[in-house]
């Protein structure tokens, strides 16, 4: 189990990584060797709270798959070892920020003195941009 916090933990068996090769610059290690991880976490079947698969999800963007699926692609890295954390910190991190909840915004109105002042700020542009017209002659 990995721990995020005091009540969330992921399942490391939830957790399924596959070698692919990596794309980009390499040298002849990139054509030979499978150093890039694809890992795949399902979250549908995760035992996260409601409201965190939520967030999650809204945070994943593109990486979740139609079925539920979070797919991280980690290729930064030269070694297999390194890439396989690099993607295991990015899932923790994804799932961290996913589970702290968004404070509520309160609604609140604007003061009488900035709504005045908003006002004045609009009347003076309005005569600058009237000062522009040319008058028609009236001949």
């Amino acid at each position: 189990m990995i721990r995020i916090t005091s009540t969330i933990a992921i399942d490391e068996r939830d957790i399924e990584e596959t070698f692919v090769r990596a794309s980009g610059p390499g040298g002849q290690n990139v054509n030979k060797l499978a150093t890039a991880v694809q890992l795949r976490y399902d979250a549908r079947r995760a035992a996260l709270p409601e409201d965190v698969k939520a967030r999650l999800t809204a945070f994943a963007g593109k990486r979740m798959t139609k079925e539920g699926s979070l797919v991280i692609i980690a290729q930064r890295h030269r070694t297999q070892e390194r890439n396989r954390a690099d993607a295991l910190e990015r899932l923790v991190d994804l799932v961290t920020r996913a589970a702290v909840r968004p404070v509520p915004r309160r609604a609140t109105k604007p003061t009488k003195a900035s709504r005045l002042r908003r006002l004045d700020a609009k009347k003076r542009r309005s005569s600058i941009k009237g000062l522009r017209q040319t008058k028609p002659s009236t001949d």
